[in-house]
């Protein structure tokens, strides 16, 4: 079969691709799963899902070699961090073997739909845990499905790895620190559409939250966590707060800053008032990889970083992280997948 796509030119949109998985919990336990062709889901009216916001998801991407073949990268985090987000809404967790197992099956059924080698182009899987079934009352529901579906994907922001303006929220809340700020569930990303067409309509990439409590402290940087690396070239900063969601790309490029380029890495309260420590700066996760930020504005005051191009030790580690990604670069043990 041969798939008519523009490549080079894929942005960050729905596609609905031959097959998805499907499971479903009841009486206890989850059924088998399977493949299916079919892009609806039908779920009663009263479910928690729909009146609650009981569900969570995920994010993570299939990669084509250079040789040809097609792997996941660190697929164990996000089956592990969508178990916490269970744990979070009362929901019964996706056991690890199953959630790898589910999106092997996904990639393996649409791999016609992986991008090329050199193309910098993915394909993006989307699981999906929500409660369904008749609930009308504020409790956890009784039944519960899972889902992948995925679809290839460009850059997430404008232009990819191009320095971006961000603008800082401070009239907004993603979440509470003692909320589901730590979680991936649908309610911070509702809590964050003000913001970020506010942001949108003025010019910028994404807005910059602050911590919910003093208004001071970064938090996330929109649908992405943040890194400075100070002037000194020699640490790497990240936000620390109970109410940032845990970016497998974060944790990774904080292993790959200390393992592979000797940077000293800490997460760590950062004001919005400390910015001019940091000579480069980023914005990371799953759908943004890297995306460096150009600048900053807070209120009447903008923090620049660099001269306006990607700061260079930012450039060596989304080098490294792709690379590894790519099959380009030896990864670290386990983070790996394989499709067979």
């Amino acid at each position: 079969m041969t798939v008519n796509i523009d490549w080079n030119n894929l942005g960050f949109e729905y596609m609905n691709l031959p097959y998805r998985y499907i499971s479903y919990w009841k009486d206890g336990q989850w059924d088998d799963g399977k493949l299916t062709d079919n892009n609806m889901l039908t779920i009663n009216e009263s479910s928690p899902i729909l009146h609650y916001g009981q569900g969570a998801f995920e994010g993570l991407k299939a990669y084509r070699t250079k040789s040809g073949k097609v792997q996941l990268f660190r697929v164990d985090r996000n089956a592990k961090r969508m178990q916490n987000s269970a744990d979070k809404l009362l929901m019964p967790q996706v056991p690890v073997d199953k959630f790898i197992d589910a999106a092997k099956q996904v990639a393996k059924a649409n791999e016609e739909y992986v991008p090329p080698y050199g193309t910098g182009a993915t394909l993006y899987l989307r699981p999906i845990l929500i409660g369904i079934g008749e609930n009308i009352g504020v409790s956890p529901a009784k039944e519960y499905l899972f889902t992948i579906f995925a679809m290839p994907v460009g850059s997430y922001f404008k232009g990819g790895m191009v320095p971006t303006k961000f603008l800082v929220a401070d009239n907004f809340d993603r979440a509470a620190h003692f909320g589901t700020g730590g979680a991936k569930v649908g309610g911070n990303y509702a809590a964050s559409l003000q913001a970020g067409k506010y942001a949108h309509e003025h010019g910028y990439g994404d807005a910059i939250y602050l911590d919910p409590i003093h208004h001071e402290y970064l938090e996330e940087v929109g649908s992405a966590n943040f890194f400075g690396i100070t002037k000194d070239g020699k640490r790497l900063l990240t936000p620390k707060s109970p109410s940032i969601l845990p970016s497998v790309t974060k944790y990774s490029i904080l292993d790959l800053a200390k393992t592979r380029f000797g940077l000293e890495t800490e997460e760590t309260q950062i004001s919005i008032h400390d910015l001019d420590q940091f000579s480069e700066a980023g914005a990371c996760g799953t759908a943004a990889v890297i995306t460096p930020i150009k600048s900053i504005t807070y209120g009447d005051d903008e923090y620049t970083f660099g001269d306006g191009e990607i700061g260079p030790m930012t450039q060596k580690i989304y080098d490294e992280l792709t690379g590894i990604q790519f099959g380009d670069v030896k990864a670290p043990e386990g983070w790996i997948f394989p499709i067979d």
